[in-house]
């Protein structure tokens, strides 16, 4: 399955995992990039040491390319941008920020650079910048996502016909059909966050993980615009917000209410009711916990059968 993304990472298959916040370890992250893929280290929620430290295990743990997600938004950008440097990790993918001032030293550096996008404009934006791909990542999304609500079918053509650099899409994909029609749409990989984020080699609480799997349609939403739009599953603390909400609450009042932590309390730490519970839409198609292999492989495998039954023209109209 080679394509420009394959030629660009030095990747077998085009699927990515997500550098998701405290559910993206190097033993997530290696075990993508075993079976082919590119996974991706989340650092966004680890001090400058602790993300050494993922780099490190993951090299060892993996002769493939893997590549670490750094939220523009987030403290210790310098002290990431140093390790990644020091240690050589082939590939970075930016999100949550401008690519403009980042780009050209990882590019000095050999670095391929990916930026995570929510609209044209900003597709367009982080070509003119110089990065060699980007992400299209629907409001289906998990986690910070875009203030338009644009969806991942609208997004991904409209960023395809707008730049020259490979596009990937994100955003409710978590099976091989999804995976074939984000191709359909002009894709040239995709990038998947909340199935990997249920699996055994996630840092996820198992009170997070389970919750994933309890989820049902309409149990996410996407909130909190004011401060930095993200996609919760909804609880206490997602009621709350709700009720701040309805008294018109200012974005002052809301700062104030999310308060620290909140994500690491509930993905991590496993609290369901006062966490912050960052996840996809595509939660409610997600069932068990499985091995990171066993997921990717079934995304592999439902693809080709999907793709095959296509080409044999079992889908008349």
């Amino acid at each position: 399955m080679a394509n420009k993304i394959c030629d660009l990472f030095g990747i077998e298959k085009p699927i990515i995992q997500a550098g998701m916040i405290w559910c993206s370890p190097w033993q997530l992250a290696s075990a993508v990039s075993n079976k082919g893929g590119l996974g991706i280290i989340g650092s966004g929620s680890m001090y400058p040491e602790v993300l050494e430290e993922h780099v490190i295990k993951c090299k060892k743990a993996t002769d493939k390319p893997f590549a670490v997600n750094i939220p523009l938004l987030y403290p210790n950008i310098e002290e990431h941008v140093q390790t990644i440097i020091k240690h050589k990790v082939p590939i970075v993918f930016t999100s949550a920020g401008s690519p403009k001032k980042l780009t050209p030293l990882f590019k000095e550096h050999g670095i391929k650079v990916v930026h995570v996008v929510s609209g044209t404009l900003f597709a367009q934006k982080s070509q003119a910048a110089g990065v060699d791909a980007v992400v299209a990542e629907g409001f289906e999304a998990g986690g910070h996502n875009g203030r338009d609500e644009t969806t991942t079918m609208c997004l991904v053509p409209n960023v395809v016909n707008a730049v020259d650099i490979p596009v990937i899409a994100a955003g409710g994909i978590g099976t091989g059909r999804a995976m074939l029609a984000a191709f359909a749409l002009g894709a040239e990989a995709v990038q998947i966050g909340s199935r990997f984020a249920a699996s055994e080699e996630s840092s996820a609480h198992e009170n997070f993980k389970n919750k994933i799997v309890e989820s049902a349609e309409g149990d996410t939403v996407l909130t909190l615009k004011e401060l930095a739009p993200v996609r919760l599953i909804k609880n206490a603390f997602y009621h709350t917000v709700q009720e701040a909400y309805a008294r018109c609450a200012d974005a002052e009042e809301l700062k104030h209410i999310l308060g620290r932590a909140r994500a690491k309390k509930g993905m991590f730490e496993g609290d369901m009711d006062e966490g912050e519970l960052e996840i996809g839409q595509v939660s409610s198609q997600i069932h068990d916990v499985k091995k990171a292999g066993e997921i990717f492989d079934a995304i592999l495998n439902e693809y080709r059968t999907a793709r095959n039954a296509l080409r044999a023209g079992e889908m008349e109209f």
